[in-house]
């Protein structure tokens, strides 16, 4: 009877040990079901834009101009694009900041030349004002008609200042 009651002892925690094994099994896999199947559609969404002027162009507009971070944008209504770039080197950057120059978006699929609008009260739209190091400067072009599109490859003149090949978000 004693070699019965071992031989049942042993069985038991076999047994015992199948079902902890399983267990444990079930749930590292009910665990791994929990996460999704693909994490990065379920990410959070992040501020990362990768560098439009990587390599020669950023330098250039960097080294030349004294500026980098150039962006068009596409208002909600389409009527203007808004011109931006963040200053570097101030001296470099007086250019775009001159207020006797007018700056000119052209957009060669198109076929237009959009100007910056005067407002009665307001004046131009564009800061004129003396560049500062680490600032980011704006102006905007007005879009009548809408005939510059998202995705449209287009050119800013501004004096001697010419940004080509510039995309329209």
């Amino acid at each position: 009877m004693p070699e019965r009651n071992a031989i049942l002892g042993t069985k038991l925690t076999l047994l015992a040990g199948v079902l902890a094994s399983s267990i444990l099994v079930l749930q590292a896999g009910a665990q791994t079901s929990r996460q999704p199947a693909n994490p990065k559609r379920t990410a959070a969404p992040t501020n990362y834009r990768p560098d439009r002027f990587a390599g020669r162009a950023g330098r250039y507009y960097a080294l030349i101009w004294g500026i980098d971070s150039l962006s068009l944008k596409y208002t909600e209504s389409g009527e203007i694009i808004r011109f931006s770039y963040r200053v570097l080197d101030p001296d470099k950057a007086r250019t775009l900041n001159d207020k006797r120059l007018e700056p000119s978006l052209i957009d060669p699929k198109a076929g237009v030349k959009l100007v910056v609008p005067t407002m009665e009260k307001v004046g131009q739209l564009r800061q004129s004002s003396t560049p500062e190091a680490g600032k980011s400067y704006w102006m905007a072009f007005s879009n009548k008609g809408r005939l510059v599109r998202p995705g449209d490859h287009v050119d800013v003149v501004i004096g001697s200042f010419h940004a080509q090949g510039l995309v329209v978000d």
